[in-house]
């Protein structure tokens, strides 16, 4: 159970209060889900507080790309910072590419389940290929199978009041640097430099450290449709009972 000061500061960072009924947050439930991956990130790291303070800053990376590529989708002209603008410039052309339209009632939109208890707040809600759903951007390094539970929660109160609502997608938006000789790809997110070696046998070289040659930053994206989403959605419902069961002592003090 995570440490909180007192009931307010829980009640801050676990949720929302809407019409004075305060609705756990679903990002901060499917918290609760193991993360194998994050425990071998602070494993490498060399203390704790370091590995905070990259989590720290690779998460107001994203949430700038977010903020900069959701007015872009509204039809605003935003200042792209130059730290973000091949990630941003790749959307825009990816956007227009495949003929993208986001309804901006739905851009940062409250999402609430009164039946289930749980809100969350949705990226946008798209038309692709003439399919309406709900679309989550992400900037991760890869699309993960937890993103499944976060936007299923979605989908299920957005269903009665979206009739058209068939389908969720997973946008993900990022930047890396390519090696000219040998195919490897550097990452830099949060400060940290990451290195995914490429297989010899697909460009006959491999770099040893020291001898890669990067391209330019260039922006990466990838959109991935889930339309199968009732699975998931009771995965999601199973891991709320485990977060209510986890924080059973807190939930208890305010009355939930």
């Amino acid at each position: 159970m995570d440490w909180y000061k007192d009931e307010k500061a829980f009640m801050e960072a676990s949720g929302y209060d809407i019409d004075g009924v305060w609705h756990p947050r679903v990002t901060k439930i499917i918290g609760i889900k193991a993360k194998p991956a994050l425990y071998f990130y602070y494993g490498e790291a060399t203390s704790y507080k370091a590995a905070q303070a990259i989590t720290q800053r690779s998460a107001e990376e994203g949430t700038l790309i977010h903020e900069v590529v959701q007015k872009i989708m509204i039809g605003e002209n935003p200042e792209i910072p130059p730290e973000i603008s091949p990630a941003v410039r790749a959307t825009i052309e990816f956007l227009d590419a495949r003929n993208i339209q986001v309804d901006p009632d739905y851009i940062e939109r409250r999402v609430v389940n009164k039946n289930e208890r749980y809100a969350g707040t949705i990226d946008g809600v798209a038309l692709i290929d003439g399919k309406v759903g709900v679309m989550d951007i992400k900037t991760s390094q890869a699309i993960y199978r937890d993103y499944n539970l976060q936007t299923a929660a979605y989908m299920e109160p957005l269903e009665a009041e979206i009739k058209n609502l068939q389908t969720r997608w997973i946008l993900r938006i990022d930047q890396d640097q390519s090696c000219v000789r040998c195919g490897a790809i550097l990452r830099i997110k949060g400060g940290r430099e990451k290195i995914r070696h490429a297989f010899p046998f697909k460009t006959g070289t491999k770099c040893h450290e020291g001898q890669h040659e990067w391209s330019a930053l260039r922006g990466v994206i990838e959109l991935k449709e889930f339309p199968y989403w009732k699975e998931d959605y009771s995965a999601f419902l199973s891991a709320k009972k485990l977060w209510e069961w986890e924080n059973d002592a807190w939930l208890k003090k305010i009355g939930y």
